[in-house]
This record gives structure tokens, C-alpha cells and sequence, in this order.
């Protein structure tokens, strides 16, 4: 009889009853379509301004648009700006940014307007970095301040993790992102019924923030690259090695991470780490070329449609700038996320493999490259996968993903990673 009991599998979590569910559609979705007009209001305000900054206002002053004494002038400024708005706005702009992850704290609602500033004003003037962290958590602010305002009887606990899938939702233009992020974040809870069911509402929420901006803005993620066939045995070497060597560059500007940011915060006052974070990032903005400023992912499609049009030592050089531009920014205090970033770097190193060896498709080389870094400076295996296989657009290229991961994660598991605990020691 013992045996018998034994033998039985574990009985599974029951699932909720539609009533229970039902409730949460409401609220999912209000928050889905406020995360995303969030997200989209900010980038257009930024963009705007970015028009102007590199645009029509060097034009008539008489200097080039992406002269080195341009660079260095609205770099500089950009830093003097977004330290004016820390030291002064009310909130400071959020905590340090280097320890910030995609799971954001809730902040009070004073913080919000300000961090909101800092981040536009980071878009615009051309620090390597991306809109996904600070968006979260103003997104995540803003809905449990609403939440519990408008309705209280709902669990606090829900409204961020709304927030959150909306947000990634937006951000990325798929449910599918904020599916996989969640659901990685609830592999170490105990649940409560099914996966599906924890999954019901930030689904509802990331589907309705993906809908809202794919109406609005018509996001893609598609370079264009050629498509790829049937996989050969010389795709999987060339996978492995490619994503392998973009872990190990990413993993180098993780432990840089600390000791850059320790640099900049013996300068102790806004007002001087980032207008110094700035003239380093003119610095590499000389070096680097105009490619390498901004989040990337634009910059990144310039490259992607003419592959040819630079050699193998420029992409490299591209990629290493970007990524030391990448740990500069972070470091100093600029309001900013590192996904897209370490996107155009993947990206970047992936053609540069190319560039070496023609004969590696250019849409393996991209999405490998994007893979192995994106393990590196995230940590987030679900979405390093995901985002790599939405720019090539190339179903056949998600089995040499898949593969390309193992050795990449095993270069990663357990190291440092690119975020920080308040006194400056990396999160392992």
C-alpha cells in the first residue's frame, strides 16, 4: 500500500474558478494602456527634443551635427541638465541607477515627475542607454499610487507586477517579452494554482500596453537581415563561438561595473558626476563615431542595412566603445536602462564575425552576438533569447539559439552581475 502511494504522481495546484479571474481584466488593462502611453509620450518628447538638439540648432549655429565638438557639447550639457534635475527636483530622480533592475521598487509619487525629466532629457542628448528601467519604475509608482486610490480593495502586491508586464510589454510591442519575464520571476515563489492563472492578469496588461503602442508608434524589431534556411553544421560552430566570445566581452564590462561606478561617486555631487560622465562619453563618442550614441536601436539599423559598409576592425571598435560608453553612463548617474544598449553591441559583434568570415550567415552571427551579450548584462535568459530571435525574424535561427545559450549561460551563472546593492558591492 505504501509502494502504491509512492508511485502516485504529486497531486497538481488547483486551478483558480473564472470568478476569481475575472475581476483582474479591469484593472490589467487600464494599467496595460497607461504604461504604454506613458512609454510612448516620454520617447516622443525625447525624440522631439533630439531632433532639435541634433538638428536644426547645430545647423544654425554653423557646426556639424555630429562634429566632435558637438558631441562633446551636448554630452556635457546633457549632463549638466540631468544633474541639475537630481540635485534639485524634488525626489532627486530615483535611487543610483546602478542599482536598478527590470523588477523596480515602488517609488513614492514626488519622485516620479523628476525621474521622468532625467529620462527624457538622457534620450535626447545621446548617453548609451534605454528608456526600459526608469519607465518601469515611474510605471510601477504611478499604478500603485492610482491603484490604491481609485481601487483599494485590490492587493497592493498586484499593481507592480501590472506595471511591470505592461511596461515590457510596450517597450518590446509583444506580450510575449513580459510573459517570459514574469514567468522567470515566479520560477523561485510558491504559487498559488496554476502558472496560468499567476500569468492571467500581467498577461492581460503587457498584451494591452504591446496593442496600445504597436497602434501608436508601429514598433519593430526586424533589421531586414537576409533570411536564414536550414541550419548546417558550420552554423552551430559558428553560433557557439560567437555568442561564447559576446558573453566573455559582456561579462569584462561587468566587472568593470563596480570600479567605474566607485570612480564617479567619489565625486560625491550630481553636479559633477554627470557632466564628467558626459565629457567621457564625448570622449568615446569621438572615438566611436555617432553609430554609438543613443539607446542603439536605430543606430543599430543603420548598420544592419549595409553590412558591407564598414570592416571588421570598425565594428569591433564600434561594439567596444558602445559597451564602455554603456558602463560609463551607467555608472555616473544617467537615468537609463542597459537592454537596448547591449543590443547594438550583440548586434555590432555579431557583424564584425561576419565581416571575418563571410561565409557566417549575417542573421546567426546578429542573433548569437545579441544572445551571448545580452546573457551577460541582463541575466534575463528567457528575454536574451527572445530579443535575439525577434531581429532576424528567422524561425530556423531558434534552434542554434537555444544551443548557442548553454555554453554562453555557463560563462555567466553565478558571476557578477551588472547591477549593484546600495553600498556599491555587485549583486551575485
Amino acid at each position: 500500500m505504501a509502494q502504491d502511494t509512492a508511485r502516485q504522481p504529486p497531486p497538481t495546484a488547483p486551478t483558480a474558478p473564472a470568478r476569481a479571474l475575472l475581476p483582474l481584466i479591469l484593472p490589467s488593462v487600464t494599467v496595460g494602456i497607461v504604461t504604454s502611453l506613458v512609454f510612448v509620450g516620454v520617447s516622443a518628447a525625447a525624440e522631439k527634443l533630439q531632433h532639435v538638439l541634433w538638428g536644426p540648432l547645430p545647423d544654425a549655429l554653423g557646426v556639424g551635427r555630429y562634429s566632435v565638438l558637438w558631441m562633446f557639447v551636448v554630452l556635457f550639457a546633457t549632463g549638466v541638465a540631468v544633474g541639475l534635475v537630481v540635485w534639485k527636483v524634488p525626489g532627486h530622480a530615483g535611487p543610483d541607477p546602478a542599482t536598478l533592475g527590470l523588477d523596480a521598487p515602488v517609488l513614492p509619487p514626488r519622485v516620479l515627475p523628476g525621474l521622468l525629466i532625467a529620462v527624457g532629457l538622457m534620450l535626447a542628448g545621446g548617453p548609451s542607454l534605454g528608456p526600459e528601467n526608469p519607465i518601469i519604475a515611474v510605471n510601477v509608482g504611478l499604478a500603485m499610487w492610482l491603484g490604491q486610490k481609485l481601487v483599494p480593495r485590490t492587493p497592493d502586491a498586484l499593481w507592480p507586477v501590472l506595471a511591470e508586464a505592461g511596461t515590457i510589454g510596450a517597450l518590446f510591442g509583444t506580450p510575449v517579452a513580459a510573459a517570459l519575464v514574469i514567468s522567470e520571476s515566479l520560477a523561485g515563489r510558491p504559487l498559488r494554482g496554476r502558472l496560468w492563472d499567476n500569468l492571467f492578469a500581467p498577461l492581460t496588461a503587457a498584451a494591452c500596453g504591446a496593442i496600445t503602442t504597436t497602434l501608436i508608434a508601429r514598433p519593430t524589431f526586424d533589421l531586414g537581415l537576409p533570411p536564414f534556411g536550414h541550419p548546417r553544421w558550420s552554423d552551430v560552430v559558428a553560433a557557439l563561438v560567437i555568442a561564447a566570445a559576446a558573453a566573455l566581452l559582456g561579462m569584462c564590462a561587468v566587472y568593470l561595473f563596480p570600479y567605474v561606478h566607485a570612480v564617479f561617486r567619489r565625486l560625491r555631487h550630481p553636479m559633477l558626476m554627470l557632466p564628467a560622465g558626459g565629457l567621457v562619453l564625448g570622449a568615446l563618442a569621438a572615438v566611436g563615431g555617432h553609430l554609438t550614441l543613443f539607446k542603439g536601436l536605430t543606430e543599430m539599423g543603420e548598420l544592419a542595412r549595409d553590412p558591407g559598409g564598414w570592416s571588421a576592425g570598425q565594428f569591433a571598435a564600434m561594439a567596444v566603445v558602445k559597451l564602455a560608453a554603456l558602463v560609463v553612463a551607467a555608472s555616473c548617474g544617467f537615468r537609463g536602462g542597459r537592454i537596448f544598449p547591449a543590443v547594438f553591441i550583440g548586434a555590432a559583434l555579431g557583424l564584425c564575425a561576419h565581416a571575418l568570415v563571410p561565409a557566417v550567415h549575417p542573421a546567426v552571427a546578429v542573433a548569437t552576438g545579441v544572445l551571448g551579450m545580452l546573457l551577460a548584462i541582463t541575466r534575463q535568459g528567457w528575454v536574451s533569447l527572445f530579443t535575439a530571435a525577434a531581429l532576424v525574424a528567422s524561425p530556423a535561427v531558434l534552434a542554434l539559439l537555444c544551443i548557442a545559450s548553454l555554453p554562453a549561460w555557463l560563462l555567466v551563472t553565478g558571476r557578477p552581475q551588472m547591477q549593484l546593492h546600495a553600498d556599491g558591492s555587485p549583486i551575485r
